[in-house]
């Protein structure tokens, strides 16, 4: 127990100090806190409100915001805060399942194509191909041919967003194989895929947890675009971007059913955009910026 107690109490003052590194910009503050309430609001829901979000009541249909209705109701009169906060959870989810995947899958190739040589044209050609389409075409094209399914839009995204982890990996690899902690490994006897496992993918982290906030805030608004197309998530699921779509038939009469869910996407992204600047800062001072 004694160990364990100097174990934690040795990372833990590190820890608190690139906390506090992090944090000593406010804007970088300000956004994990927004994040923070996200995420908070949509993990509490069912226990903040058992209220069904896609119950109609058509006498309440286009309300505006007032006391009852804080964001007013849609054209079903549906509350637009209820289901803003209950889409939260879906999109969401989109985002964090999407970067998992990018990452997992695009770290992978960027390792194989950056370690080994016999990959790095072939694996590149693919991304090269793939990264030649607008993302939003790309994706299109992928749910078009997958169908229309939350499931389908994430494993899409997922597609879409690998390339760009890809590269960034890629390039990583092909410094820290030439690095000579990598050659005393070889030299005693290291097998490859210890290398790979000990030495290579540890020093990977940085520029992964990086692309880790961009494509968590890139999900959304893909998500959100596809949804607005008419080829993303079904109707039934109340993601924000479902919400715009569903209501830009009454955005003249009821402006409050696109602004309230716009605005969510908007803090959303832009929060895991500064937070990624402020991680990336912090990770490689070189690049860091004014903000």
């Amino acid at each position: 127990m004694k160990f364990l107690t100097i174990f934690l109490s040795q990372r833990s003052a590190p820890l608190a100090l690139l906390l506090g590194k992090l944090f000593a910009r406010k804007v970088v503050l300000a956004a994990t806190l927004v994040l923070a309430l996200v995420v908070c609001v949509a993990a509490l829901v069912p226990w903040l409100s058992d209220a069904d979000p896609n119950a109609i009541t058509v006498t309440e249909r286009l309300f505006a915001p007032s006391w009852v209705h804080w964001a007013g109701t849609d054209e079903l009169g549906r509350d637009v805060l209820l289901r803003i906060v209950h889409g939260a959870r879906y999109s969401l989810l989109i985002g964090f399942v999407t970067a998992a995947g990018a990452v997992v899958l695009g770290t992978l190739m960027g390792v194989l194509a950056g370690f080994f040589r016999r990959l790095d044209a072939p694996l590149m050609r693919l991304v090269d191909a793939m990264m030649s389409f607008p993302d939003i075409l790309l994706g299109i094209a992928l749910v078009s041919i997958l169908g229309v399914s939350l499931w389908n839009v994430m494993l899409a995204l997922v597609i879409v967003y690998t390339p760009r982890v890809a590269r960034v990996v890629r390039a990583a690899t092909l410094v820290l194989r030439e690095l000579l902690f990598v050659d005393a490994a070889r030299a005693l006897g290291v097998r490859t895929p210890r290398i790979l496992w000990s030495h290579i993918l540890p020093n990977l982290m940085s520029p992964i947890l990086v692309q880790v906030t961009f494509i968590f805030a890139y999900a959304i608004l893909a998500e959100a675009g596809l949804s607005f197309l008419g080829v993303g998530v079904p109707p039934d699921i109340p993601t924000w971007g479902t919400m715009i779509a569903g209501s830009l038939e009454y955005s003249d009469k009821a402006f409050w059913t696109i602004l309230f869910p716009g605005l969510a996407i908007v803090l959303t992204a832009v929060s895991l955009q500064m937070l990624g600047d402020g991680v990336r800062d912090l990770l490689d001072p070189k690049l860091k910026k004014a903000v």
